[in-house]
């Protein structure tokens, strides 16, 4: 019979030892493709390069249905008991939680009855994202969010601006998890697409997800004069392209050819006020090409006056990125690892003890 395992206990004096077998649990992952998926996607890889046994829980290991307002995320429809049964099985020394849906609500709940430690993390600012599509106080969502994360023996988040703001809403136990960019692929020699030719200058560019959340009607407003291009998809995809017919839809782009996208533009822009962290402004930096944002968590993390600008007003941001150097940009992007983010991550994995898990 497999029982519930916890993780190690610290020993004192001495380090202590990196889980070998991880269990991550998300709600979030392929075929979707976003910065959560990214980053657990990226971070496994790496997990088992050091010889770590990863086992994932998702939702394409279940029957599911899609989430409403945002049909590309399934809900996993798993029987109860389905999640603690894999864990016991597998028998992992930590477990991940990294999302706050279903699947993430089924590991919290055996790992509180069981009395089993367990990290969580804040990969996405849920209370925000649902307000927009709801219509709803983001206060009315806070309180799921501290119920949820409250018992985990830390939250795994990407800034300190994050930071700062679940300690404001009573969640204390947080560890520091970065980003990082595949420095082989995101390169300032990547070649432009052909898409490009002609375009007037400057190209300003937007990637990721296409979706009321991410704010991009606030870029294609924007009045600066140039060309503006979005690469990705989402739900709002068809509506932007009619109302926005001068702009240049070039639909989801991965690997090289998202680096030739970054690469040939003059300046990046990231209109998104919701984001966590946004894996899209580093990926830009490492290919040689200024940010220009809102003065919000995220880009106030990341974006330094010598690689890009931060203003209310966006036309003001992108007129002042556009003097940034673009080879101070490449080598402040290539500072980005995911080596040492995944070290981070194992670190908040490692730092679990025996002890009692606070009242769920």
């Amino acid at each position: 019979m497999n029982l519930p395992i916890e993780a190690p206990a610290r020993t004192t004096g001495i380090p202590p030892t990196p889980p070998q077998r991880i269990a991550i649990v998300s709600d979030a992952w392929l075929p979707q493709m976003n910065g959560v998926v990214r980053t657990l996607t990226t971070t496994c890889e790496h997990l088992s390069r050091q010889g770590h046994q990863v086992m994932i829980i998702s939702p394409n290991q279940f029957a599911s249905l899609p989430c409403p307002t945002y049909p590309e995320i399934r809900l996993a429809l798993a029987l109860p008991g389905a999640v603690a049964t894999r864990l016991r099985d597998f028998a992992p020394e930590a477990i991940h939680i990294a999302t706050e849906g279903p699947l993430g609500m089924a590991a919290r709940r055996h790992c509180a009855r069981h009395g089993i430690c367990f990290t969580t993390a804040y990969h996405t600012q849920f209370p925000d994202y649902l307000a927009k599509r709801t219509r709803l106080p983001a206060a009315w969502f806070w309180h799921y969010i501290r119920w949820f994360h409250r018992p985990a023996k830390r939250v795994l988040v990407a800034t300190e601006s994050i930071c700062e703001e679940l300690r404001a809403h009573g969640l204390a136990r947080l560890h520091r998890w970065s980003r990082g960019v595949d420095l082989a692929c995101f390169t300032p020699d990547a070649s432009p697409p052909p898409e490009y030719a002609g375009l007037p200058k400057p190209i300003q560019l937007y990637v990721g997800r296409v979706a009321v959340e991410k704010n991009i009607e606030a870029f294609l407003d924007s009045s600066y004069p140039g060309s503006k291009v979005v690469v990705g998809d989402g739900p709002s995809l068809a509506s932007l392209k009619d109302r926005f017919p001068e702009a240049h839809f070039l639909g989801r782009r991965s690997g090289r050819d998202l680096a030739g996208c970054y690469a040939g533009a003059d300046v990046f822009v990231f209109p998104s006020r919701t984001d966590t962290f946004g894996l899209v402004m580093i990926e830009a930096l490492a290919c040689g090409i200024p940010v220009a944002a809102y003065p919000v968590a995220g880009p106030r993390d990341i974006v330094t006056d010598a690689v890009g600008a931060l203003s209310e007003d966006l036309d003001r941001a992108i007129a002042a990125a556009l003097f940034c150097d673009r080879r101070a940009c490449a080598e402040y992007g290539a500072g980005f690892s995911w080596a040492a983010a995944t070290g981070q991550f194992l670190d908040g994995l490692a730092a679990l003890e025996r002890e009692e898990l606070p009242a769920a």
